[in-house]
């Protein structure tokens, strides 16, 4: 991977390889922004959704009183964590003729287009236009990332912030000692946007100081320690604007984080341990306590939930990134810009290996490191075309033939799970059909959405009303308030199932299957979703198959 040219594969018409892969790039763009744009209202609340709204309720009161309300500063944990997400979703829903979590739905879709949009130039500058093409390509059709796009409040903006900030230090190295105004600026955004999302955007330094360090070593061999020294102080002296405009970015989407020098700190130390009640999940056909979650939970969940292609062709570029350090012939930018992309997509992973801190819901606390895979898959492909291309053109088109196939699995998995992309399982654990009975799939809830909205049509079509003098009563196994928001003031959403009509339950192992008529089945690939039961002049003593935490 040490040089790629534009010409990996040849194009009719004499039209160039450079001008076919960005056209095509912006079409995948325009299309996944129009797709999103019209099914954005089909993905449901999950857990955390109504806590964020009112956190950034509590955030625009907090700037709005000039710091006066400062009860932002202590609500729940998520002071703690950045509210840019939230409070830009609030702004917008002032302005926009849509429900809040609708509005949600959409910033999260225009979100993770960004982020698309900056895997594709990142990968671009890498490895060239057909690396670019081909590492939006994969992240786009990447199921986990883009169902985790629409919903996920915190992880997926951060995994956008993340690869923002590798493109910066992408540009720093190639541009090193002499970066311009435009990478400065997009260093400093990039840190202080993942930052202000979570405090695991300080690894971004890790990154930097270990990949750096064959840039380093070769102005050391090349220039002498002085001026090598020289030239990495006047790096950070005109890092420096960019840093401190980072500072401020991070302080107005994360207020609490600059009330005192070492709030950052306190809050990396809080989320080294484990702080709430432990409860259970579904790891490999076994209940799991999530602090006791064993060192293979995220290999396992990466090998079997990402495609196919991305494993593969992921896996050979980091590979061919540790293969190529010791060569001599490689340029240090090369392998440093390699070594960055190759530990911001395994060095988390390997961290968590090791330190084991509890784990659950799946890989959703790790989609950060799913662009810069796509982007180290994308160059492996375009370096692998053009070895091709060079020795073995008649092999070209299989190469093409079995990435576009690959690709075709995810869509047709993402089309078919719609809009649960985010459960996906490859075809390696035989897809979720068969990785049902082994881990947690819909663990954010977002079928009771759809449950919900079918247990209406289906009152209204039954001309049903609700008894005298009280509203319908429907008793939930999963998250309470999506279930709530979904079917509206008609309803009222409670725990006790004894007293209910309905119950309401996820298709998750601490949901029990009951014996009463079945209203309404969400399903997908044979897999239930979600369930609503008539539990009318029924005693139900629990919705739970497990006692509760």
């Amino acid at each position: 991977m040490t040089s790629i040219t534009t010409s990996a594969i040849d194009t009719p018409l004499r039209r160039s390889v450079e001008r076919t892969c960005d056209d095509l790039a912006m079409l995948v763009l325009a299309a996944v922004a129009v797709i999103a744009g019209l099914t954005f209202r089909d993905y449901g609340l999950g857990w955390d959704d109504y806590t964020h709204a009112e956190y950034a309720d509590l955030l625009l009161r907090m700037f709005g009183s000039g710091f006066k309300d400062t009860a932002a500063l202590s609500f729940a944990n998520l002071y703690m964590y950045g509210g840019g997400f939230d409070m830009v979703a609030a702004l917008l829903h002032k302005v926009l003729p849509l429900e809040l979590f609708e509005t949600r739905r959409l910033l999260g879709a225009i979100v993770g287009v960004i982020g698309l949009a900056v895997t594709w130039r990142l990968g671009r500058r890498v490895g060239g236009p057909l690396a670019g093409l081909a590492a939006l390509l994969l992240l786009a059709l990447c199921p986990i990332f883009y169902g985790h796009m629409f919903m996920n409040p915190k992880d997926a903006p951060f995994a956008v912030a993340m690869i923002i900030l590798m493109l910066g230090l992408v540009r720093l190295a190639e541009e090193y000692p002499q970066p311009s105004p435009r990478t400065i600026l997009i260093v400093g955004l990039g840190a202080g946007l993942s930052i202000g999302c979570r405090i695991l955007g300080g690894l971004a330094l890790v990154y930097a100081m270990v990949g750096f360090a064959p840039l380093f070593l070769e102005e050391l061999r090349t220039e002498g320690l002085r001026e090598a020294a020289r030239r990495f102080a006047h790096v950070v002296y005109v890092l420096l604007p960019g840093l401190v405009f980072g500072y401020l970015v991070m302080g107005l989407i994360w207020p609490w984080s600059i009330m005192e020098p070492g709030n950052p700190f306190e809050a990396l130390t809080y989320f080294s341990h484990f702080f709430e009640k432990p409860w259970k999940e579904m790891f490999d056909g076994a209940i799991v306590s999530v602090p006791d979650m064993p060192w293979s939970y995220l290999p396992t969940l990466f090998a079997l939930q990402l495609p196919e292609v991305m494993l593969v062709l992921m896996g050979g570029a980091v590979f061919s990134t540790f293969a190529l350090l010791p060569r001599g012939d490689v340029p240090a930018r090369r392998k440093t810009i390699l070594l960055m992309l190759t530990l911001a997509a395994t060095l988390p992973l390997a961290i968590a290996m090791v330190k084991r801190p509890a784990l659950y819901n799946g890989i959703r606390h790790f989609v950060f490191v799913i662009p810069p895979m796509a982007v180290l898959g994308g160059v492996a492909f375009a370096w692998t075309m053009e070895r091709l291309r060079a020795n073995h053109r008649t092999w070209q088109p299989v190469v093409l033939a079995t990435f576009c196939f690959g690709l075709a699995l995810s869509l047709a998995e993402m089309i078919r799970l719609h809009p649960y992309q985010y459960t996906h399982f490859n075809h390696i654990a035989g897809t979720v059909r068969a990785a049902d009975d082994r881990f947690m799939l819909d663990y954010w809830g977002l079928a009771l959405k759809q449950a919900s909205d079918e247990l209406r049509e289906q009152l209204v079509e039954r001309q049903e009303v609700p008894p005298v003098n009280r509203k319908w009563k429907v008793a939930v196994c999963g998250p309470q308030r999506p279930a709530q928001v979904a079917l509206g003031p008609d309803f009222t959403i409670g725990w006790d199932s004894n007293a209910a009509d309905f119950a309401m339950t996820l298709g998750e192992f601490y949901c029990k299957g009951l014996t009463a008529p079945v209203m309404v089945e969400i399903k997908r690939d044979d897999v239930v979703f979600a369930r609503v039961y008539d539990i009318r002049g029924r005693s139900i003593s629990s919705l739970l198959s497990i006692p509760a935490p």
